[in-house]
């Protein structure tokens, strides 16, 4: 398996912490078939699973039958197997969801690539995870095209107008069973490769497995958000994205949630669906709360329990705005793509407290601040943060960059912070790298 098969050697790979009850899997595990037929998931199938403002309203058992078409598509129409890579490409619809959840109960592995790549970036992530297949949206037809690159293609979402050659993905649905049984994987096989945004460089390939899909599942969301399975997701993140993928699709189905779905997250777009789908989680960043609360348009938002943010520090009048204008508070996140969601939390109501303040871990995850050779500091001095938890980087061969990131079982996130007595993480500058020291043993428990 060419994923597997280039995974960083063991002795690069960051230490997993998986001792805690709801972090143990057993070692045949889909993630897909989890979170939609799994045992968490009896008597669900006429719950409300995903909507969108263009009329989509699919229950959990619409959801799953779509899904398991989708599924017959992929195995006997486009010969995908087990291990095979396939890029999607698409605005956050219903049905990127779908196939999401079909590439991955197939045994497949999707391969996700920030929307912003264009050419030859994104050739860069169709040759770097060797994609065998692609779903791609109609309307990207010719951003795909213009790669130079042909893997074996379906495009989906077509309109009327469209007059491409080939059978679409909905065409090809339409003769298909609705029930499809998932490919017995293994707990630690690879479904997901995610690409960084490319911004500090090349784009890089991180490496996640089902069980990485289901501990992101069990930390965050139960511990910090504390989502339940009455609660509405909707945000301004892209599926194509570890952090919307978990916000707005993952989190929302481990729980027996509601998802909204939006194509086109304008911060007016948004705020309306808040208002007209009663959503009670939000997931963005601080620029879409800002550019909300500018908005000259009133919408109800009051029904917003709690909202999350990540990806740029979050200014203290952004939160202020939001909560003067939602009553909602914000929770202020550090998350990577490596790492594949948040570890590193603040709660609206403890920013007021310990203001400049990023957090502290999430349950499961550790921390330590670290000085150039790689040992433990005090309170109060300024080093490089190290992470562990239930999620960790691994680089698609890579082992160069691997050994920057993953340091004697440490990922180090190239942050530089400070920690106050009570554990609260404090944000200093980047690092310019991770540090080359060693000194944190692979069973530290600095926290």
């Amino acid at each position: 398996m060419f994923v597997r098969d280039n995974l960083p050697p063991a002795l690069l790979q960051p230490d997993l912490l998986l001792g805690m009850p709801h972090l143990r899997f057993p070692a045949r595990l889909n993630c897909a078939w989890e979170l939609l037929d799994g045992a968490g998931s009896l008597d669900r199938s006429k719950r409300l699973a995903v909507l969108s403002p263009h009329g989509v309203r699919w229950t959990y058992g619409q959801l799953t039958a779509e899904v398991s078409r989708i599924v017959h598509v992929l195995t006997e129409d486009l010969d995908l197997v087990p291990g095979n890579r396939v890029l999607l490409r698409g605005a956050n619809t219903p049905m990127l969801a779908a196939i999401w959840l079909a590439v991955v109960r197939a045994g497949g592995v999707v391969v996700a690539a920030p929307m912003s790549l264009r050419g030859q970036a994104l050739a860069h992530v169709i040759d770097k995870a060797r994609v065998t297949h692609v779903l791609c949206e109609s309307a990207l037809r010719s951003e795909l095209a213009a790669t130079g690159r042909a893997p074996r293609t379906m495009y989906f979402l077509d309109d009327e107008a469209d007059t491409g050659t080939g059978t679409t993905l909905e065409q090809a649905m339409v003769t298909k069973p609705d029930w499809s049984l998932p490919v017995d994987t293994t707990a630690t096989d690879p479904c997901l490769i995610a690409f960084t945004s490319g911004t500090t460089g090349t784009p890089r390939a991180t490496i996640h497995s089902h069980r990485d899909v289901m501990a992101a599942c069990n930390s965050f969301p139960l511990h910090v958000l504390r989502a339940t399975g009455d609660d509405r997701f909707i945000g301004s993140a892209s599926l194509t994205s570890t952090y919307g993928l978990g916000g707005l699709l993952l989190f929302p189905l481990h729980v027996g949630a509601t998802t909204v779905l939006l194509d086109d997250p304008t911060p007016r777009q948004l705020a309306r669906s808040i208002s007209k789908f009663k959503a009670t989680v939000c997931f963005g960043a601080p620029d879409i709360y800002r550019a909300v609360c500018a908005e000259r348009t009133t919408y109800d938002m009051s029904s917003l329990r709690e909202c999350v943010s990540t990806g740029e520090p979050l200014p203290t009048e952004t939160r202020r705005r939001w909560k003067r204008r939602t009553g909602s508070g914000l929770i202020d996140g550090l998350s990577s793509t490596e790492m594949f969601h948040i570890f590193v939390a603040m709660r609206g109501e403890e920013a007021w407290t310990r203001p400049g303040a990023m957090g502290r871990p999430v349950p499961g995850y550790l921390t330590a601040i670290v000085d150039e050779s790689g040992r433990p500091l005090p309170h109060g001095e300024v080093g490089a943060l190290a992470v562990k938890g239930p999620t960790g980087c691994r680089y698609l061969d890579d082992d160069e960059r691997q050994q920057d990131y993953v340091r004697n079982g440490w990922n180090f996130t190239g942050d530089a912070c400070w920690t106050d007595e009570y554990g609260f993480l404090y944000y200093h500058s980047r690092t310019g790298g991770p540090l080359s020291g060693s000194g944190l043993p692979r069973d530290s428990h600095a926290g």
